[in-house]
């Protein structure tokens, strides 16, 4: 969840499960039922299924998502949804801008990949079609990856990609966060959003490259609930466990 200083409320992929509900419980008004814009960087069911949900219970003004075709459940609950829902769909492209706010300072959000529109294309696995965003507020920024692997990073390497906050691509998976890639972005924190899983995420060499460049690791599954807070100056880490 992002929210700017102008009162925005941003909302990046759900999780696995409806507890996403109880968390925008915690950080948004009981009475405030509205969302400005919620973005699903991939429909894979552990990023959609939230999403559902709050869109079940939340007024959606925009949705921001790359139109690919999956013939999972999910998917087609997703494009059922959004129909229903009667919010501004926008299909993702590189390049595009999110214009936040210009003043006092800027904030916005850009676009870097996919590199073309895929919407109506059908993929049996989306990760790598994941809608790549950074968000840039005052002097610092946020690089949101979703389950990108290094083909797509690699891909990136050539784009303004460096930042201080990177949320590491595909929960720890040693088939993403290449070394080139953590050099380039060079962020001062990488949040690990995963939960218990079969797959061994975060991965050991993963948890190593991030530490061999001296990054601070914040993992939800260790941390809980991670909370960073922004003056445009500076980061400030609230309430981690660690």
């Amino acid at each position: 969840l992002i929210e700017t200083p102008q009162n925005h409320q941003i909302l990046i992929d759900g999780g696995p499960t409806p507890a996403v509900l109880e968390k925008l419980g915690q950080e948004i008004p009981f009475n405030d039922r509205t969302l400005d814009l919620i973005i699903l960087s991939h429909p894979e069911k552990d990023h959609i299924t939230g999403l559902l949900e709050v869109l079940k219970r939340y007024q959606v003004e925009n949705i921001l998502w790359t139109g690919i075709k999956r013939g999972t459940a999910e998917a087609k609950e997703w494009e059922k949804l959004i129909k229903e829902e009667g919010a501004n769909v926008k299909i993702a492209k590189a390049g595009q801008e999110i214009m936040l706010s210009t003043r006092p300072v800027l904030v916005e959000m850009r676009i870097l990949y996919p590199f073309e529109d895929l919407s109506g294309k059908e993929f049996k696995d989306s990760n790598d079609t994941s809608i790549v965003l950074r968000l840039v507020y005052g002097k610092e920024s946020f690089l949101f990856t979703g389950d990108i692997e290094k083909k797509s990073e690699e891909k990136l390497l050539k784009e303004e990609i460096e930042s201080d906050v990177l949320k590491v691509g595909h929960h720890g998976s040693k088939t993403s966060s290449s070394e080139k890639f953590i050099e380039e972005v060079s962020p001062k924190i990488a949040v690990i959003q995963v939960g218990k899983n079969n797959y061994g995420h975060p991965t050991k060499e993963v948890l190593a490259r991030l530490k061999e460049f001296g990054i601070d690791i914040l993992r939800t599954d260790k941390d809980g609930d991670i909370k960073i807070v922004s003056d445009g100056d500076n980061l400030k880490i609230l309430n981690p466990k660690h």
